[in-house]
């Protein structure tokens, strides 16, 4: 038997029986300095773990300088595939005196056969990969990871319908009945929802017979799921729009409802305690309290396993509740519905993580006079840097006059950034495509974005200069396609989000997508038809896993634990040999799509 370290996936999805079978049947071999270790068109007969050194995997085919395709270290392996194809595509060989364990092919065939899991892994894209180790992160009890895949069907409730000529007592006596908390109301072709609270306002303060209708006092407006989203989104949504259930629809049909009460009862979420926090907060000082705990929910979320994506979606709402509330301390009733704010960039995307700069304007509505607004909108600005948002270097902020004005002259900036053309315009146009209005009067901020969307869909030579943004920077990839490891570490930023994001922009743009998100613009443009469905998960992957890294150094930094190193800044030295190859393959996907850009958009010329 010799020592092996099998903690590492794809071993760690083994008991401890298959791992022991591992290490009863590996043996261990010695490569000189260039040698072929397996070749192409060769049967795979080895599994190769690299115990130390290098090796290369080459491409026979390619042309000489495009040949080097791979690079694997200690901790790495390759030569499944070949098992499982039957033959090597590529070959492999040693770029130094290198020791590997050599899993024989029937020992394998027969631990992927015992452990589906482990055969699984081998056969999966990047995205799919990615969401194995999310689902086996955290083990036992009703883990965040576990909770993070719970279904809206596996905690909704049956509807309790009635019509809209339902009387108050009636109502009442249904909702004893059933043990229940709200009514859906089926009324003029409309479905609306009436709760406890509604029937108790319109007896008490409303001073309403019992014989009145529910159909004159229910909410038509109802925020909706689908039973098959995630439940986590339920709570994003909850939060976001201050409400405490959801209904679940199939269709135009009300197929459930799901209480803020049965998912804190399915999971105990510390997100709740924030965000009750911020509700409950009557002054900044409070909001601030509320605000300060945002980096400690953080931290318990991703140590919890939590999908990146769905923490983005969490914190983006809790985030807009801050500003959103901060806004109705400050700003008068009035002016409030005359004026809409806007925060862009990582806020108005939702995949802002920790508290960046500000990056914020506002629209006023076309007629409005607002004396003295320069003084609210600086101390507006006040506000939100004891909030724990700093100003942004770049001005980009409310206290700056030119990110202040009426929608007539925000679009006469549209339509002279889009003319120009010249880089700080197509910044701005870049920064406008992502705002999303947080307080005020939203569809002011709908109406801008109908005006930039006509001025720019089809203006062919304003996308090409807008899609070449995504070849700024370099994919900190070496000629050969392995990882470029600079001792300081990669930009992980400028290299593998920067691209991602833009170049899903500039097809939301393209494509008139309204949503911010790049994730929800990358569903849309599969909805579309402009991205296939495999690709555009491995694209969203890449972003969680770019977007994973750079937390990790963030929080380090936030600790202390690592000051020097730059938040944007990966070591891909200090990476597990699995965390390399999924950063490896992801800065492919990256490449790829900067590819498939160029030739839409003609970027080579």
């Amino acid at each position: 038997m010799v020592d092996i370290n099998l903690l590492q996936p794809p071993f760690s999805l083994l008991d401890d029986k298959g791992r022991q079978r591992v290490r009863d049947g590996v043996d261990l071999a010695y490569f000189n300095e260039s040698e072929v270790i397996l070749d192409a068109g060769q049967p795979g007969e080895h599994v190769f773990l690299i115990h130390k050194g290098e090796v290369a995997e080459l491409d026979l085919n390619a042309s000489e300088r495009e040949r080097r395709i791979g690079h694997y270290t200690a901790g790495d392996l390759f030569g499944a595939i070949s098992i499982l194809n039957g033959t090597s595509r590529y070959r492999f060989q040693a770029e130094q005196e290198s020791l590997c364990y050599l899993l024989p092919r029937a020992l394998f065939e027969d631990i992927c056969t015992a452990y589906p899991a482990f055969d699984n892994y081998f056969r999966q894209h990047l995205a799919e990969k990615a969401r194995h180790v999310l689902e086996r992160r955290a083990e036992g009890g009703m883990s965040m990871a576990r909770f993070m895949l719970a279904r809206v069907a596996e905690c909704m409730r049956e509807p309790v319908v009635v019509e809209g000529h339902t009387t108050i007592a009636e109502a009442v006596t249904h909702l004893r009945e059933r043990h229940a908390d709200s009514l859906l109301v089926s009324h003029a072709g409309r479905c609306g929802m009436v709760t406890k609270t509604d029937l108790l306002d319109a007896l008490v303060q409303q001073g309403l017979p019992h014989s009145a209708e529910v159909g004159g006092i229910a909410h038509f407006t109802l925020i909706t799921s689908h039973a098959d989203d995630y439940l986590f989104t339920a709570l994003v949504s909850m939060t976001r729009h201050e409400v405490a259930r959801v209904v679940v629809m199939e269709g135009a049909q009300a197929v459930g409802v799901v209480e803020l009460t049965d998912v804190l009862g399915y999971f105990s979420s510390r997100a709740h305690a924030v965000s009750l926090q911020i509700e409950q907060a009557e002054d900044i000082e409070a909001l601030a309290r509320a605000s300060a705990r945002l980096p400690q929910l953080i931290q318990t979320l991703t140590a919890q396993g939590v999908k990146l994506r769905f923490a983005m979606e969490l914190l983006a709402a809790l985030n807009g509740r801050i500003i959103h509330k901060a806004f109705r301390f400050l700003i008068p009733e009035d002016r409030q519905s005359q004026s809409c704010l806007l925060v862009m960039g990582s806020e108005g995307r939702g995949e802002q993580i920790l508290k960046t700069d500000q990056d914020n304007a506002l629209i006023l509505a076309d007629g409005s006079d607002w004396p003295g607004i320069e003084d609210a909108m600086g101390a507006l600005t006040d506000t939100l840097g004891r909030l724990g948002y700093p100003p942004c270097p770049g001005n980009i902020m409310v206290s700056n006059p030119q990110w202040v004005a009426s929608e007539s002259a925000w679009r006469g900036k549209i339509a002279r950034w889009a003319s120009s053309r010249d880089p700080d315009a197509l910044m701005n146009l870049a920064i406008m495509l992502d705002a999303h209005a947080i307080a005020g009067n939203a569809s002011l901020l709908e109406g801008l974005r109908e005006h930039l969307f006509a001025r720019g869909s089809h203006d062919e030579l304003l996308l090409s200069y807008f899609a070449r943004g995504v070849l700024r920077y370099s994919t900190p990839l070496t000629l050969f396609g392995t990882l470029k490891r600079p001792e300081h570490g990669i930009d992980i930023k400028k290299g593998g989000i920067f691209p991602i994001v833009h170049g899903v922009r500039t097809l939301a743009l393209e494509r008139r997508v309204a949503a911010t998100s790049t994730f929800a613009r990358l569903d849309a443009l599969v909805d579309d038809g402009r991205l296939d469905r495999p690709f555009a998960d491995d694209l969203g992957e890449a972003m969680s896993l770019f977007s994973e890294l750079r937390l990790r150094q963030q929080l380090e930094s936030l600790e202390g634990n690592d000051a020097s190193q730059e938040p944007n800044r990966v070591v891909v030295q200090r990476l597990s040999g699995f965390e390399r190859d999924l950063l490896r393959e992801a800065l492919h996907t990256v490449k790829e799509f900067k590819q498939r850009l160029s030739q839409r958009f003609h970027l080579e010329y």
